[in-house]
C-alpha cells in the first residue's frame, strides 16, 4: 500500500494527520515496540531504515485502518509472524503460515550444527524431518549446494509452504516427501540426519502462553512427555544413516539428558549436547556406525 493522504478529524476521529512516529508511538502503548515496526514495515512494504529515516512521513487513511486492523489481532495474542506472512531465520526470510510453526532462533543452532558437519566440497545425502516450513532443509541447502537436501513432513499444508519457500530462493538440490518420519524410505542412506520434532509435554502452560495457542500443536506436543518422537527417530536412525553419520536433534530445556541416554543405549558415540544462547541445551547429537579406533 502506498500513498500519504494525510488523515482529517472527519475519517478517524483526529485532529492532525498522523505520521509513521506518530502511529508507532500510540501502538507502543499496547503492544512491544519491535513488533509494532513489524507490522508497520509489512504494512508499507518497508524495511526498518525506512521507518527511522521518513518518521515524518504522512500515512494514507488505506495504511492506518490496515495497520489498526493488524494491531487489533496482535493484542489478541496472534503472533506477528502470522500477521505479517513471514519471519527471518538465519540468513534468509521465509513464507510461514498458521500451518507451519514459526521459526525460531534456537533452531538455528540446529543448522549451525549441521552445516559444521557437512563438507563444503563433496556431495552429502543430507534428511530434515518434520520440516515444516522447510526452514532447516532450505538453509542447509542454501550453504551446502553440493549437498542434496530431502525433507519430509507429515502436513500437505506445511509441504506447500516449504515448497513456496524453496521457489522463492530458486533451490533445486531440496526435495520435500509427504512422510510419517521414516516411512516413505526403504534402502536410502544418509550422511546427517536433523530433526526438529514435536517435545512439548501435553498441557504444558506455555502452550497457552505468547502465541503457541495459534500455532499447530502436531507440530508442537509430543506423547510420553515431550519424548515420543524423539524416541522414535533415534530408534529408527541407524537403519537409515551411512557408515559414522550423524543424527542431531532439537529438544526441549530438559530433555538433553534422556537424548543422551536414548543415544548411548541405541550405540551412537561421540554423543554431544549443545547450548543455544541463552543457556539451554538445545541441541543433541552423535554418531553411529563403526566406533573409530
Amino acid at each position: 500500500m502506498t500513498g500519504n493522504t494525510p488523515v482529517s478529524a472527519q475519517q478517524e476521529g483526529v485532529s492532525t494527520p498522523v505520521t509513521i512516529g506518530e502511529l508507532l508511538q500510540s501502538a507502543a502503548s499496547v503492544i512491544d515496540r519491535v513488533d509494532a515496526r513489524w507490522l508497520l514495515q509489512s504494512v508499507l512494504n518497508v524495511n526498518a531504515a525506512f521507518l527511522i529515516t521518513h518518521a515524518e512521513l504522512l500515512l494514507s487513511m488505506e495504511q492506518i485502518v490496515y495497520f489498526q486492523q493488524l494491531l487489533a489481532r496482535r493484542v489478541t495474542g496472534e503472533p506477528v509472524a502470522y500477521l505479517t506472512g513471514e519471519r527471518g531465520f538465519y540468513d534468509l526470510v521465509f513464507e510461514v503460515t498458521p500451518a507451519v510453526l514459526i521459526p525460531r532462533p534456537e533452531t538455528e543452532l540446529l543448522v549451525e550444527m549441521a552445516l559444521s558437519k557437512i563438507p563444503l566440497d563433496r556431495r552429502c545425502n543430507i534428511l530434515d524431518l518434520g520440516t515444516g516450513s522447510g526452514v532447516v532443509a532450505i538453509t542447509i541447502a542454501k550453504h551446502r549446494p553440493d549437498a542434496y537436501v530431502t525433507a519430509v513432513d507429515l502436513s500437505p499444508l506445511a509441504l506447500a509452504v516449504a515448497r513456496r519457500n524453496a521457489r522463492r530462493y530458486s533451490m533445486e538440490n531440496v526435495v520435500f516427501i509427504e512422510a510419517d518420519w521414516f516411512s516413505c524410505f526403504v534402502r536410502e542412506k544418509f550422511d546427517v540426519i536433523v530433526a526438529n520434532p514435536p517435545y512439548i509435554v501435553e498441557g504444558d502452560p506455555h502452550l497457552e502462553a505468547d502465541g503457541l495457542r495459534f500455532e499447530p500443536s502436531v507440530a508442537l506436543v509430543a506423547q510420553n512427555n515431550g519424548l515420543d518422537c524423539i524416541c522414535r527417530i533415534i530408534a529408527q536412525t541407524p537403519d537409515y544413516l551411512e557408515q559414522s553419520g550423524w543424527l542431531m536433534l532439537e529438544h526441549g530445556y530438559d530433555q538433553a539428558d534422556t537424548c543422551r541416554r536414548l543415544l548411548d543405549k541405541t550405540g551412537f558415540f561421540h554423543i554431544f549436547t549443545k547450548s543455544d544462547l541463552a543457556g539451554i541445551d538445545r541441541v543433541t547429537g552423535g554418531q553411529y556406525g563403526l566406533v573409530p579406533a
